[in-house]
């Protein structure tokens, strides 16, 4: 099995580290493209699924042999040494993740592929010290996944559109992106047709919505 454009989206943003941790690695995809390409000295497999863990275990067979990995099933980072410079966590809702972060560790450096509330996990890098320094929306297929590269430090400004949508969709958005916001607008219009009213939380959605999109037309590549 090979991986996925999303998955290849994800790796993009992995970088050197000293211990790599892949939090909820389901077939290891990750981990395999940081070792092959020499990007860490270790690694750490983690998922609470004993059978998706398997998975990755056969993948990694080889470096798990050589002592280079290590396989742990637990709930998030529960048994994840916080010696681990680099930790992605791909795939989860982002309720979720911020539970895996709040009940283990903050490492230096993270990567986060969120399936939904993205604009919870900004919020939460940033009242934490991070710096979110990659914030995009990638599109396979029929759905739209956020994914997001922050490291401790100071970083770039976020406005309150910034963490509603991701700085980098507004700031130097793709086609894609935009089609994204003019789908939820639809979607939202269609909604407030059917019930015959407008709701205030549907008025203030399609009011950000609506200068988001406004934003990211003047800023389109």
């Amino acid at each position: 099995m090979k991986r996925t454009g999303r998955l290849d989206a994800v790796c993009a943003e992995l970088s050197a580290c000293g211990l790599f941790a892949d939090v909820g690695c389901d077939h290891g995809y990750c981990t395999l493209y940081m070792l092959e390409r020499g990007l860490c000295r270790g690694a750490v497999i983690s998922d609470i699924s004993a059978k998706s863990l398997q998975k990755a275990e056969r993948l990694l067979r080889g470096y798990i042999a050589e002592g280079r990995v290590r396989s742990v099933c637990c709930a998030g980072l529960a048994e994840v040494p916080r010696e681990a410079e680099l930790v992605l966590i791909a795939g989860m809702g982002g309720e979720e993740i911020l539970q895996i972060l709040r009940e283990g560790f903050l490492p230096p450096k993270l990567v986060l592929q969120p399936m939904k509330n993205a604009p919870k996990l900004r919020a939460f890098l940033l009242e934490n010290g991070y710096a979110i320094a990659h914030d995009y929306t990638y599109f396979e297929g029929r759905k739209y996944y956020d994914i997001l590269r922050a490291e401790r430090g100071t970083g770039r400004a976020y406005s309150g559109p910034d963490l509603l949508f991701g700085y980098d969709n507004l700031k130097s958005p793709s086609a894609a992106f935009v089609r994204r916001l003019e789908r939820e607008a639809e979607e939202c219009r269609a909604r407030v047709a059917a019930a015959g009213k407008l709701f205030p939380a549907a008025e203030t959605r399609l009011r950000q919505l609506a200068e988001a999109s406004d934003e990211a037309q003047r800023n389109l590549r």
